[in-house]
């Protein structure tokens, strides 16, 4: 067994949210994609907010999760493109503890082979924050389906031969 797993699953508490300036939770496939995939995983999703995608509101969302002691996981999805409008990398980039470089390129790789070069605009990325990993998608549903391919292994315990399950903080309780 590889020193970063488990031999059973283990259920973690995640957080998802959408940022737009025109989506509604009636019309959020996107964020809908994200929270229906964790749950059909096992894990169990702890909240779900839409906010405009404002550089403080989520810097405030994001890092109330990073301080709650229930939530190990936040993903977003949507301000990750190449727009004065998409706000998301300079906003969460300065909450992180360490970066997590190869989730970002390893997205554009598998969204190359998806789109081809357009991926070029993406500027999907990880991090960690006080035990909380975060990652921010693209806002449409292809790309979030694309990130779950790498985010449902590497947040299973069982993952092999490592994944982010031993760097989570314990949920108490």
């Amino acid at each position: 067994m590889g020193h970063c797993t488990q031999s059973q699953f283990q259920p973690l508490n995640i957080a998802v949210l959408t940022l737009s300036d025109t989506r509604t939770f009636d019309n959020d496939t996107s964020g809908q994609y994200l929270a229906d995939a964790l749950i059909a995983a096992g894990h169990r999703l702890v909240d779900r907010k839409l906010i405009k995608d404002d550089t403080y509101q989520i810097r405030s969302v994001i890092s109330q999760w990073i301080a709650d002691e229930q939530v190990q996981v936040v993903i977003s999805t949507g301000g990750t493109g190449f727009t004065a409008r998409d706000n998301t990398p300079q906003a969460v980039s300065v909450l992180f503890d360490r970066s997590i470089e190869g989730f970002g390129e390893l997205f554009r790789h598998l969204s190359f082979l998806e789109l081809g070069s357009s991926t070029v605009q993406s500027r999907a990325l990880g991090g960690m924050a006080n035990g909380t990993a975060i990652f921010c998608l693209p806002g449409s549903t292809g790309a979030c389906r694309t990130g779950w391919k790498i985010l449902a292994e590497q947040l299973d315990a069982r993952h092999r031969p490592c994944n982010f399950v031993p760097h989570l903080k314990p949920v108490q309780g």
